[in-house]
């Protein structure tokens, strides 16, 4: 109190100037991410689209691109809360104060081709050559996976479209992406109804490959078909073969792997035994059964290659920061195919966006592997900086902002092996049990990893009568019969 000698608290002013767009396109920003979506970058793909405003109005066509990229970063809130996070920092200018109505009248008229054209331009690897943790040799290290437990909103529209998934029960989109393993980097996308399958969305994906990727895939993706398509890209190829293929011993290599065909491509196989041992003494054993294009078993060993595809898994986390960290697991929450579609791109388009600002931290410091980049510092200072509306046109051009920087110093430790049965815990997923394979039920850390390449032997198991996939086929068309 004052009466016994205690200093009031002091009291300090902080004045700040910000720097946006003038008049109605004010609100249209996202903060320090609109240096990688700048206005002139958002104007041509909306000249390109012809989805321009013919007149100008309180909510102009570039301010709608904005408005979408945010609802993404805000998930969690409505129409009217993510356009108040959008002006919060522009007190004391004329903004407008749109109705939820006007703000879904908006999403309309836009659609979702400008969102698309934004997604492809800015869709692509991020890494430099140089960069750590991306190449393998010569070779980009890329892979294709797909997510099947995308939920979007249960309407009559979205379920006419997408059907009902039993072990969801809510209409499930099927994403496939091409991703950079080392930097999670979205390379391409598709999605659409789960019922069309992987391997055709995958198909409409391969064009983007080039002679200097190297190709990561999982079971199921190794079809003669999709393996020949790929081939013909001149990218190289190292994914897992399911156990049901036979394949014919031509050479046997110094490295225990074997020259082999399939369809028409000439191929190496690889048999490989992990053994793990945990923390806490545990230890079992897992198989992999790899199929690449790289022959050449003095300059890519077979265990060389055994170790490179556990990068495949990276993809997992691309997933999992898109859908969890980014989307909190939240459903979409447009109601019809067409809104669907649109938030779809401009989900992706977000997460490419805060993929470029972890690169671009990362290689501004010499040596960091961009995996160290913690994906939710990046989502929760971006989430800031849009509601302060800072820097988004910079008074500086620097390398590093204050994404970046907090990225840096926030560095996550080097990754530490670990391993765990998989599982879901939803009750309704077909994975909410434990499988009886050997894996702990929680995540341990692997103390030592040992990898045995199996040669083959002169008398392989019998081929079964049918495989997985061919359950449903007509009987001369399985795959035992199409191989006899």
């Amino acid at each position: 109190m004052p009466g016994h000698g205690v200093l009031p608290p002091s009291i300090e002013t902080i004045t700040r100037t910000v720097t946006v767009a003038a008049g109605r396109f004010a609100p249209g920003h996202l903060g320090e991410l609109t240096a990688i979506v700048p206005f002139e970058l958002v104007d041509a793909v909306l000249s390109e689209t012809r989805t321009v405003q013919r007149r100008l109005r309180d909510l102009p066509s570039r301010v709608g691109i904005y408005f979408l990229l945010a609802m993404c970063l805000f998930p969690e809130v409505g129409y009217r809360l993510v356009w108040d996070k959008l002006t919060a920092g522009l007190t004391g200018m004329p903004v407008a104060c749109p109705t939820a109505k006007a703000l879904r009248d908006l999403r309309r008229r836009l659609g979702s081709a400008p969102v698309r054209a934004l997604f492809e331009v800015l869709a692509g690897p991020l890494a430099r050559p140089t960069t750590p943790g991306v190449r393998f040799g010569p070779f980009r290290t890329v892979s294709f996976d797909g997510c099947s437990s995308q939920r979007v909103a249960d309407s009559d529209r979205n379920r006419a479209w997408l059907g009902r998934t039993s072990h969801h029960g809510y209409p499930t989109l099927e994403l496939m992406t091409l991703v950079e393993t080392g930097t999670r980097a979205l390379i391409g996308a598709v999605f659409g109804p789960t019922a069309e399958g992987e391997t055709r969305y995958a198909s409409r994906l391969l064009h983007l490959l080039t002679p200097d990727m190297l190709v990561l895939w999982d079971k199921g993706f190794d079809g003669n078909d999709f393996l020949s398509q790929a081939v013909a890209t001149r990218a190289q190829v190292l994914g897992r073969l399911r156990s049901n293929r036979r394949t014919p011993v031509l050479a046997r290599l110094a490295d225990g792997s074997y020259l082999s065909v399939i369809g028409t491509v000439s191929v190496r196989i690889v048999d490989a035994q992990i053994s793990v041992t945990c923390a806490d003494g545990t230890i079992f054993t897992g198989s992999y059964r790899l199929v690449t294009t790289l022959t050449d078993a003095r300059r890519y060993p077979a265990a060389a290659l055994a170790a490179l595809y556990h990068q495949r898994w990276e993809h997992e986390s691309a997933y999992y920061a898109l859908r969890h960290t980014l989307m909190k697991g939240r459903l979409l929450r447009s109601g019809d195919p067409a809104g669907v579609e649109q938030e779809m791109w401009a989900l992706l388009t977000l997460y490419q966006v805060l993929r470029t600002v972890m690169v671009d931290a990362a290689e501004s410091r010499t040596g960091t592997d961009p995996d160290r980049c913690c994906f939710t510092v990046a989502v929760q200072t971006a989430r800031d900086q849009v509601v302060q509306a800072a820097d988004v046109i910079p008074a500086h051009v620097g390398a590093v902002g204050l994404i970046g920087r907090r990225i840096l110093g926030a560095v996550l430790p080097p990754r530490r092996q670990r391993v765990s049965t998989r599982k879901v815990k939803s009750p309704m997923s077909r994975y909410s049990e434990r499988r009886d394979d050997g894996r702990p039920g929680a995540s341990r850390t692997v103390t030592h990893l040992d990898v045995t390449i199996l040669e083959p032997t002169d008398q392989q198991p019998a081929l079964p009568t049918a495989s997985r996939d061919d359950r449903h086929t007509a009987p001369d068309k399985r795959r035992r019969h199409r191989i006899l």
